[in-house]
C-alpha cells in the first residue's frame, strides 16, 4: 500500500484533534469509558485512554510520569489490557484528568 503525499493517518488526525481541544478529549474519554462495563467492548475504552495518553505527552512520557514502565503501560492499555485502579488513576493524573462518579440513569418501570 503506497502512502499519499501530504495525507495524515486517521490516528494522527485523532491525536491532533484531541491535543487541540481538551474538552473534546474529556468527552471522548467519557464515552469510551462507558465501554469498560462491557467485557466484550472493554478494549475500546482502553485504546481510547491510550490515544489520550499519546495526545498528552506520548506513551513513554506518560509512563515515566505515572511511575510505571512503558511496557506495562502498553500492556495495560491494549485491547486485552486489565489495568489496576492504581495504574488507571496514575495515567489519568499524568494527562491532567481525574476519575469521577455519577449516578446511573434509572430505567423507568414499564
Amino acid at each position: 500500500m503506497s502512502k499519499i503525499k501530504g495525507a495524515t493517518s486517521h490516528h494522527a488526525a485523532e491525536i491532533a484533534e484531541l491535543q487541540a481541544d481538551r474538552e473534546l478529549a474529556v468527552e471522548y474519554l467519557k464515552v469510551a469509558m462507558e465501554s469498560l462495563d462491557n467485557p466484550d467492548d472493554r478494549g475500546a475504552g482502553l485504546l481510547a485512554l491510550r490515544t489520550v495518553a499519546e495526545a498528552f505527552g506520548g506513551l513513554g512520557t506518560v509512563a515515566a510520569e505515572a511511575g510505571i514502565s512503558r511496557e506495562s503501560l502498553y500492556r495495560a492499555l491494549s485491547p486485552k489490557g486489565n489495568p489496576t485502579l492504581k495504574t488507571l488513576l496514575a495515567i489519568l493524573k499524568t494527562v491532567g484528568l481525574r476519575l469521577s462518579v455519577e449516578l446511573e440513569p434509572k430505567i423507568p418501570a414499564l
